[in-house]
C-alpha cells in the first residue's frame, strides 16, 4: 500500500498541500475502517500517509520545477 499513497502523492503533487491533507487523513480512516488499527493508532497511521504521500509530492514538485528550469533556457524545445 505504501507505493499506492507514493504514486497517489505523484499524480496530485501539483496541488501538494491539497494531496498531503488528503493522504494523511485518507490513509488513517482506510486503516481504522478495514480494521488495521484501532482508534489509538490513528496518529500515526496519518503520520505514515502524510509521509509517503509527500515523498511523491517532492518528486513531484522537483520533476516540476526541473521542466519550469528546463523552459526558462533559450532554445529549449520540448521535443525533436
Amino acid at each position: 500500500m505504501i507505493p499506492n499513497m507514493i504514486l497517489f502523492g505523484l499524480l496530485l503533487g501539483r496541488w501538494w498541500k491539497t494531496a498531503l491533507v488528503i493522504g494523511a487523513v485518507g490513509w488513517a480512516i482506510i486503516l481504522f475502517t478495514t480494521g488495521v488499527v484501532t482508534a489509538a493508532g490513528i496518529p500515526g497511521a496519518a503520520l505514515f500517509g502524510l509521509v509517503n504521500t509527500g515523498l511523491g509530492v517532492a518528486i513531484h514538485q522537483g520533476i516540476l520545477r526541473l521542466v519550469r528550469h528546463l523552459r526558462g533556457r533559450r532554445g529549449w524545445s520540448p521535443g525533436p
